[in-house]
């Protein structure tokens, strides 16, 4: 292990193109070194982090081994991966893509089986009835076993999937699934039907901190630098800037003053305001006689401290402010 901070983002595919459109979009540069289809990479930026590149599986065992200090792949991955993911890596931050649920699926001929109650009942029939426990294929056993457990469903066995699970009940081989599922398509062209209460994790990609790799205070600073500029971007992609002339300060501060509970905040000259409440606070000041009222996009919008890290730090031992 170096003494960089290690990132590990997905090597290929639809998730590698995301994750380098999120850090595109926050002004984070990366770079391939060794070429096209190399395994390590740099972010021009953040040259404190040593970027590799691996598959979302093998991110996920990086993270729960300490083998990466961070890395970007699907909660339904890291939840697979450890018992209780909480011991083992941090959440830092949902990046809003890598989209889908981690779903309970059963035949649609099944027609009075809607819910995990009704599965549990036919589980004791077809149990009483044949001798053998419900199949339940997945490639998911962890997440799949704690779910059951807590519907009360008992009376099942898993079969792993090594193939395309959707198609294990019309081959013979399960009478219910357990499978991700973006859309739900490809299950309903398997003739299944996500059940009412279904719907185990809805994933999406995440910012992931190891709780295990061999961190010191001085390893908080670039995730500092790193959250710094997602965060900044973030509130400003989420912000507007109004802007008044100078002679109207006293009347804007008294009718954007109900604003600031809400989220809003005052800036020299101006406020900045929550997208949501926009045409609100323009209306307020237009009632109050202020004009004209310019209304920009804040690219980022940094704070002092980032509380996600500071959490990060506490968890590990190393102080809120550690840098």
């Amino acid at each position: 292990m170096s003494g960089s901070v290690i990132l590990a983002i997905p090597s290929k595919g639809r998730l590698k193109e995301q994750t380098e459109a999120w850090l595109s979009d926050a002004g984070l540069r990366l770079e391939a070194d060794g070429g096209e289809r190399g395994y390590r990479a740099r972010i021009r930026e953040l040259p404190e982090l040593e970027v590799r590149l691996l598959s979302a599986g093998d991110i996920a065992a990086a993270l729960d081994a300490g083998e990466a200090h961070l890395g970007v792949t699907g909660e339904d991955v890291l939840r697979e991966r450890a018992a209780v993911l909480e011991d083992r890596v941090s959440l830092l931050r949902p990046l809003g893509f890598g989209r889908a649920d981690l779903v309970v699926a059963a035949p649609q001929s099944w027609i009075d089986v809607e819910t995990m109650a009704d599965v549990e009942e036919v589980a004791h029939l077809y149990l009483a009835r044949t001798g053998q426990r419900l199949r339940v294929a997945t490639k998911y056993d962890r997440q799949t076993r704690a779910f059951f457990a807590l519907k009360g469903v008992l009376d099942y066995r898993i079969v792993e999937s090594s193939g395309a699970t959707e198609g294990a009940p019309a081959a013979g081989a399960a009478e219910l699934v357990v499978d991700i599922t973006t859309t739900g398509a490809t299950l309903a062209a398997n003739n299944l039907k996500i059940l009412a209460d279904g719907v185990i994790l809805r994933s999406e990609a995440q910012l992931a901190a190891s709780l295990h790799a061999p961190w010191s205070p001085g390893l908080l600073a670039p995730v500092r630098r790193l959250m710094a500029v997602v965060e900044a971007r973030g509130r400003g992609r989420a912000l507007a800037a109004l802007r008044w002339p100078g002679e109207f300060d006293a009347a804007a501060e008294a009718a954007t003053e109900p604003f600031l509970g809400r989220g809003a905040a005052r800036q020299s000259g101006g406020l900045l305001a929550p997208e949501r409440l926009l045409f609100d606070t323009a209306a307020a000041l237009a009632t109050a006689g202020v004009q004209p009222v310019s209304v920009t996009r804040p690219d980022y919008v940094f704070e002092a401290s980032s509380p996600t890290v500071d959490a990060l730090a506490a968890a590990l031992g190393l102080g809120a402010h550690s840098l």
